[in-house]
């Protein structure tokens, strides 16, 4: 073999050790979100998690979700979407903003049901007579509610 064959070939073994130990090298720690929920230990049973302020105008469509939000969501997840501590998370918190819940988690959620994975109310189970449609106003409704408290 002459000595550019052996050079060549160096460099590649070279370069698939180095990729080899790339790989083989353990992941970095995940951080985990940055959505931390809040400490509810001093808020008695039953009382709103959050503090809101409430939009002056609602467009049509999230005052149609209003009505489906306070028939079928409301006795769990409170008035105006701000939780009730030792039943249901507020859904006007960062951790449903659109880009980490989307409207389809909405649909799904009530839908299927949502095993406990951010909050511990436990599992919420589906919840029954309610359309995608409803649930879409619904959304509108929270999303509504989430830009007036700065969450988009």
């Amino acid at each position: 073999m002459n000595k550019t064959g052996l050079f060549v070939g160096g460099v590649l073994l070279a370069g698939l050790v180095v990729a080899t130990l790339q790989f083989l090298q353990p992941a970095p720690a995940t951080q985990g979100h940055s959505m931390v929920t809040p400490d509810t230990s001093r808020i008695a049973q039953g009382e709103p998690i959050v503090e809101l302020r409430i939009p002056a105008n609602l467009s049509a469509e999230a005052e149609i979700g209003k009505h489906a939000f306070e028939a079928k969501c409301a006795d769990c997840h409170g008035e105006n979407a701000a939780g009730q501590n030792g039943v249901a998370p507020p859904l006007v918190h960062k951790i449903y903003e659109p880009s980490h819940h989307s409207d389809m988690a909405f649909v799904l959620a009530a839908k299927n049901g949502v095993r406990a994975h951010h909050w511990k109310f436990g599992n919420m189970p589906p919840v029954k007579g309610l359309t995608q449609a409803d649930v879409k106003y619904i959304a509108r409704y929270v999303r509504e509610l989430q830009r007036e408290n700065g969450i988009n």
